[in-house]
Parts: C-alpha cells; sequence; structure tokens
C-alpha cells in the first residue's frame, strides 16, 4: 500500500469495529482509514460488517451504507455514482479507482479502502486536490483562436481530426491516474502528471486549436513533461480505460518532431 501525507512519525493504528445486525447472513468486513487532521490525533483504520443482502453491489453503496446506519462522522466525496464524476476516486484493495463502479464481489477478503495516495487529507476519504486542479487550470484547458468565429457555423473539423479527441477528452478529472505515479508522488510541485498531460494533449491534437506551438512552448520544461518515465501505473489504473502515458509520449514526440 502506497504511503500517504500524514503528520510527521504518525501511525495508523487500529480503531472501532462496527457489527453488523444479528441474522444477517451474508457479512462483508470493510477496513475503512479515519484521519481528521483538526483532531490531533493520529490516523486509524475502523472496522465495519455491512449485510450484503441489504446493500448496493459496489463499495460505494457499502460506504452509504456504513455512513447512513452506522458512522454519520465517516467523510467521503461522491456524485453522480455512474462513473461520471469522478468524485469517488480513493484506494480501494490496494488499487485507486471510483468507489461507484468498483464492485464488492471483485474484492476477495476484507475491503480495504484508503484516501488517494500521497495527497493531504482533509478527512478520511477525502483529499485536498487543489494543487491537482491548479495544474489542470494552467494548461488552460479551453480552445484558444486567433482567427474570428464564423458568423453562420460552428468551427468544423474532418471525421478524421474528430476521431484523434478520442481516448482524450473522456477524461473525467478523478486523479486515479496522478495519484497512482511515483514521478508525481515525488515531484507534485513540479511536474503535472497523467491526467493533466492528457488533458494538455487533447487540446494540442485538437484541429480547431490555434495555438499548438505556444501549447507546446510551455510544456518544454525539464519537470512539468519529462519527469515521466512510463510507469505505466496511470493507464493500469484509469477507470475510463484511457492511456495518459501514450498521450504523453505523443506529446514529447511532436516537441522533438518540431525541432528537425
Amino acid at each position: 500500500m502506497a504511503e500517504f501525507t500524514l503528520p510527521a512519525n504518525s501511525v495508523v493504528r487500529k480503531g472501532q469495529y462496527h457489527k453488523a445486525p444479528s441474522g444477517a447472513q451474508r457479512v462483508k468486513r470493510f477496513v475503512v482509514y479515519r484521519y481528521d487532521p483538526a483532531s490531533g490525533e493520529n490516523p486509524r483504520t475502523d472496522t465495519y460488517e455491512v449485510d450484503l443482502d441489504s446493500c448496493g453491489p459496489m463499495v460505494l453503496d457499502a460506504l452509504i451504507k456504513i455512513k447512513s446506519e452506522q458512522d454519520s462522522t465517516l467523510s467521503l466525496r461522491r456524485s453522480c455514482r455512474e462513473g461520471i464524476c469522478g468524485s469517488c476516486s480513493m484506494n480501494i484493495d490496494g488499487g485507486n479507482t471510483l468507489a461507484c463502479t468498483k464492485a464488492i464481489s471483485d474484492i476477495k477478503g476484507d475491503v480495504k479502502i484508503y484516501p488517494l495516495p500521497h495527497q493531504p487529507v482533509v478527512k478520511d476519504l477525502v483529499s485536498d486536490l487543489t494543487n491537482f486542479y491548479a495544474q489542470y487550470a494552467s494548461i488552460e484547458p479551453w480552445m484558444k483562436t486567433s482567427t474570428a468565429t464564423p458568423p453562420d457555423r460552428e468551427r468544423l473539423q474532418s471525421r478524421e481530426d474528430r476521431e484523434k479527441l478520442d481516448g482524450l477528452y473522456e477524461c473525467i478529472l478523478c486523479a486515479c491516474c496522478s495519484t497512482s505515479c511515483p514521478s508525481y508522488w515525488w515531484n507534485s510541485d513540479r511536474y503535472l502528471g497523467p491526467a493533466t498531460l492528457l488533458n494538455a494533449y487533447r487540446w494540442i491534437v485538437d484541429s480547431r486549436d490555434e495555438a499548438t506551438g505556444e501549447r507546446l512552448d510551455e510544456l518544454e520544461d525539464p519537470f512539468k513533461l519529462y519527469r515521466c518515465h512510463t510507469i505505466m501505473n496511470c493507464a493500469k489504473v484509469c477507470p475510463k480505460g484511457l492511456n495518459p502515458a501514450k498521450a504523453i509520449a505523443e506529446t514529447k514526440k511532436l516537441l522533438v518532431q518540431r525541432k528537425i
């Protein structure tokens, strides 16, 4: 399990154990990370027993059931419950994923749930993604043009150019990929990380965008782009099946090609 950003000398200890209601036939144990920086206490893991016969099939269903019926103090993010918003990203069973699309049945033994690795913890399973979103904003993720907008139609592109965006625009900014990347763990103050770089490439290859050179100039930096060492953790954990490592490699290729 990857380590998390915690106070110095802190140790994750075992906390409370919450049993399922008597008479439950199918019981699953959920070991959940608990930490409140304001309390001054060390982190702990609380264990909750959940009756699967009265619970939905996904890990998020279990967490909502735990919060509603056993422990209202548990903090987590969730919104769409359909793998679209990316709010419920966390580390489940040793891998970063979305709690709303992770099936309980896919996990053998206890379900161990932690916040995203190597990010400051706001409370329990809620990570502080301020830096992550600031980096995303830094690439100016919108169409930049210098020519006037056509007065009677949209900015058009060919079917072939549109297909170049497949595998890029689907990113939901859940941060699963960036927080699984060792290079991002050690250099997140300067390395933009897989998610931001994938989105940067999405605009670089958009035929309607007219700031390709400017965007490449901004990325030509020893840390912003070149801290990627193609470990491929990003592609392995992406809940949408995207490949940020490929987008990063293609960006590097474009930087080389323009110098030839």
